[in-house]
């Protein structure tokens, strides 16, 4: 019987052999069923390069929701763990491989229709955010939110960590486009929540459950997204200060004032990775840079940067510069989206996603440079600073005595701010496995355990995603 079975160290049950491999190319396509430990290693990490991956029983590339439905049928009657993948770019080791569990990759499932009566997509989980961006935008339609790594993700990873991105200040986040999901539970039935329609209240808000959920409640094989008519051309503009503090200060301000579209901040140490990598023109000496945008349609748009203008130079801003020519402002936003590649360059990195309400921002961004300080290691930050979704990354020499015991405490120590600030641990990048020991102490017991039995009434079996989140 399996419940005879040996248990892993993650409480399931071990697989039997390699008899169940042959069990899973009955269900697949042979040659969509991995169990080569060669084959089996690009799908093993996540960007975020978590130590702790271990190697699958198999990798299995489903191509329609029937043979997900299938494989998790067959996982859920062997007990077997099951680690939903898209794309493997997420930042929080969230789809790190499990020993002796399935990855269950979802990165042939790439179909995207475009409704534009309806002003929908919908699509599968594999299908890229680009993709979705670019079919809405033949279309005179646009899909907002938009991750930094906006061409390499999938919708089914941003579904799964309700991902967000640099025009969230304005357009908001992944979940705020869903209209509906198609999910496969943990027993391999497939249900369909929401629809269509932008009001729909009926029943418990079900879809708002698995928004978010990492894996750990079921499969997401589907989405219908919500699309808007495309914004109008945005103006540019970007402020260099003398100080992190002024910037931060700037950046409550504009707050106060008016909503653009974008305000994302860069501090010295990411600026000059970024012209170490390409040289793109920032200003080396700043201590930090602001990049906004602003779309509003007609004269608004120019009274809006004459606003943001006036806030920078009452703030100390060192220097303003404002553009509307849209290769310019792209050049911008490209600097900003290359950070963290930039930023990997110069070491080994843990990588944080930490926010607060947006006034307590300098706080915040002071408490990370007093951490950075007391442990001797460089933290530099690159923030979606309109809403206070900051991205401090720990950069460690490993070949260094005590340098990733370091970084540990310094990472522990940034996410301990944000909570003691009334902030969060992750703004975007979702729980994971990297940051799971830090969840109770932002919500606390009585939420952990409302979460916990949540988690055990859909998957009581405990085989989706195993070891992530909870």
């Amino acid at each position: 019987m399996t419940s005879e079975r040996p248990l892993s160290p993650d409480g399931l049950p071990e697989p039997d052999g390699a008899d169940v491999l042959a069990d899973l190319a009955q269900l697949l396509a042979p040659q969509f069923v991995m169990a080569d430990p060669d084959r089996m290693a690009a799908y093993r990490h996540d960007w975020s390069k978590g130590a702790g991956a271990g190697t699958p029983l198999a990798v299995v590339r489903p191509g329609t929701v029937e043979e997900v439905q299938a494989v998790v049928r067959w996982a859920a009657q062997r007990r077997i763990g099951i680690v939903p993948r898209g794309a493997g770019s997420g930042l929080s080791g969230g789809s790190l491989a499990v020993d002796g569990a399935i990855t269950l990759s979802l990165d042939r499932m790439t179909r995207v229709e475009i409704d534009p009566a309806m002003r929908v997509a919908v699509v599968e989980p594999g299908a890229l955010n680009i993709t979705v961006k670019q079919a809405a935008r033949e279309l005179g339609l646009h899909y907002p939110p938009d991750p930094s790594s906006y061409e390499i993700c999938s919708i089914g990873g941003n579904l799964a960590t309700n991902a967000g991105g640099l025009c969230c200040v304005k357009y908001g986040v992944t979940t705020d486009y869903v209209l509906g999901l198609d999910v496969v539970l943990p027993d391999g039935t497939l249900v369909k929540l929401g629809g269509s329609t932008i009001k729909d209240v009926a029943g418990l808000s079900l879809l708002k459950l698995f928004v978010g959920s990492e894996g750990t409640l079921g499969v997401i094989v589907g989405g219908t997204l919500r699309l808007i008519p495309a914004p109008s051309p945005a103006a540019t503009l970007v402020a260099t200060f003398p100080s992190v503090a002024a910037a931060a200060n700037a950046v409550v301000a504009l707050g106060n004032r008016l909503r653009p579209s974008l305000v994302e901040f860069m501090d010295n140490y990411s600026i000059n990775a970024v012209e170490d990598v390409r040289e793109m023109g920032l200003d080396r000496d700043a201590a930090a840079l602001l990049l906004v945008q602003c779309d509003s349609p007609g004269d608004a748009r120019a009274a809006e940067v004459l606003v943001v203008e006036e806030i920078c130079q009452v703030a100390g801003a060192s220097e303003v510069f404002s553009t509307t020519d849209p290769d310019e402002g792209e050049m911008f936003l490209a600097a900003r989206r290359s950070s963290l590649p930039a930023l990997e360059c110069k070491g080994s990195m843990l990588l944080e996603d930490v926010g607060v309400p947006v006034p307590r921002l300098p706080a915040l961004l002071a408490r990370i440079e007093e951490i950075s300080l007391r442990h001797g290691l460089p933290i530099p930050v690159v923030a979606h600073a309109g809403d206070g979704n900051t991205h401090p990354n720990v950069i460690y020499d490993p070949a260094e005595p005590g340098a990733l015991e370091r970084a540990e405490a310094a990472f522990a120590d940034v996410m301990a701010a944000a909570i003691e600030l009334g902030g969060t641990i992750t703004g975007e990048h979702g729980v994971g496995r990297l940051k799971k020991a830090a969840l109770p102490a932002q919500l606390g017991p009585d939420v952990m355990d409302l979460s916990r039995r949540i988690k055990a009434a859909i998957d009581p079996l405990g085989i989706m995603n195993p070891g992530a989140v909870l």
